[in-house]
């Protein structure tokens, strides 16, 4: 999911003892609506950091305890979004 991430542009560093990604979000997104876009657009849930408290916000977090062909498949419809 990591690289399918980077292909999609975000820039993403690969977890090192967890199962969580926190994924800056992309000019002019804030985090809310960057994960309303990928639930409207791409079917994608996301949460958003802000969910978290204010240093949060900036991020999304995605919870990578799915199958590995869930989550491909979650990868290329955020890449179909077209950020």
């Amino acid at each position: 999911m990591v690289t399918g991430l980077r292909d999609a542009g975000f820039i993403v560093d690969t977890p090192k003892a967890t199962f969580y990604l926190w994924v800056p979000v992309p000019p002019p997104y804030t985090s809310a609506s960057l994960a309303t876009k990928l639930l409207t657009d791409a079917g994608v849930v996301v949460t958003p950091g802000n969910g978290f408290g204010s240093p949060g916000e900036g991020y999304l977090r995605l919870t990578l305890t799915q199958e590995e062909n869930r989550l491909l498949e979650a990868t290329e419809r955020i890449k179909g979004v077209g950020l």
